[in-house]
């Protein structure tokens, strides 16, 4: 909550805005297992996605395998001892009318070393509304994505699939 807290302070929202319902639905934790692959090259351990909830804390193993989309090509995420990476999930970008960007992400094997990392996705409530600030909408600034509850987001999501280039389609106006 304080990484939403300090987000809402860089972008002008008051410092609240992401506490209540829009943070209100379950905390997921997933822990993930990748054992070795003697050609990583030919499987994933996670393919390309974009996350479908508001923020990630992403607690990674010694063994690197995270990779980012940058600009079409993918970037390997250093693996820093004791400390926790923070992905922007869809609804973040939706909340934030695109100021803040969801990352996709994918995890690769590794050939000789299993791989372990722990992910806690913070979810809103089911049924509440959710689309871009007021804060960060007005003249000049249209809204660029339509209002969702978190269950329609989700049967889109599930449908079009967890790629960024699919979600932002199905909900961009």
């Amino acid at each position: 909550m304080e990484l939403l807290r300090l987000l809402c302070e860089g972008m002008g929202l008051r410092p609240d805005y992401f506490e209540g319902d829009l943070t209100g639905g379950d905390v997921i934790i997933n822990v993930n297992h990748y054992p070795p692959c003697p050609a990583p090259g030919l499987t994933l351990g996670l393919p390309p996605h974009c996350d479908r909830n508001l923020i990630t804390l992403l607690l990674q193993s010694t063994v690197p395998g995270l990779q980012v989309s940058y600009k079409g090509d993918w970037i390997n995420v250093e693996s820093v001892p004791n400390a926790f990476v923070v992905n922007f999930g869809h609804l973040l970008e939706i909340a934030t009318n695109g100021v803040l960007k969801s990352i996709e992400h994918r995890a690769m094997t590794n050939a000789a070393l299993a791989r372990t990392s722990v992910a806690t996705f913070i979810m809103p409530a089911a049924d509440i509304p959710i689309g871009p600030a007021e804060e960060l909408v007005g003249e000049g600034n249209p809204p660029r994505y339509r209002t969702v509850t978190f269950d329609e987001f989700m049967r889109v999501y599930k449908t079009v699939g967890a790629r960024r280039e699919s979600v932002e389609k199905a909900f961009k106006l």
